[in-house]
């Protein structure tokens, strides 16, 4: 059985995801070797310790994709909203540990920040949700 493109194409995000996850850890032990306090910045931590979680999480993701009975395209575009939010959260955690401007970025909220929230609620519950109904459709009620 060969994999449908949207599924291959969702097991490259969680394989990019997660070698970007293995690059932040070497940016993680080199501030942790290197600070007196031996820790990296929280966004730092933050940012490893996500991408490790949203590479796994879109692995997750590929089985439903795989499983779903939807089209290949309605597939993709659940998933494409799922791994984009998922990049999105990792690069505001890198910038943070960059720029160690904060160590915790709802000191100071912005309403762009909170309008990003709600988008990206709505994204993943909402991206999750078609795929899962496309499990249930294809493999339970199907």
């Amino acid at each position: 059985m060969e994999l449908g493109l949207d599924t291959r194409l969702t097991l490259l995000a969680a394989g990019v995801i997660f070698l970007l996850a293995l690059v932040l850890g070497v940016w993680k032990y080199r501030q942790m070797a290197t600070s007196p306090e031996h820790v990296a910045h929280p966004y730092v931590d933050i940012a490893h310790r996500a991408a490790l979680m949203y590479s796994f999480a879109t692995l997750l993701i590929a089985v439903f994709v795989e499983l779903s009975s939807w089209a290949m395209w309605v597939n993709l575009a659940a998933a494409g909203v799922l791994v984009f939010f998922f990049l999105v959260a990792i690069g505001s955690y890198i910038m943070h540990g960059a720029l160690k401007d904060t160590t915790n970025q709802f000191e100071r909220p912005t309403a762009g920040l909170h309008a990003g929230m709600w988008a990206l609620v709505v994204g993943e519950i909402g991206g999750f949700a078609v795929l899962l109904a496309g499990f249930a459709d294809g493999q339970l009620l199907g």
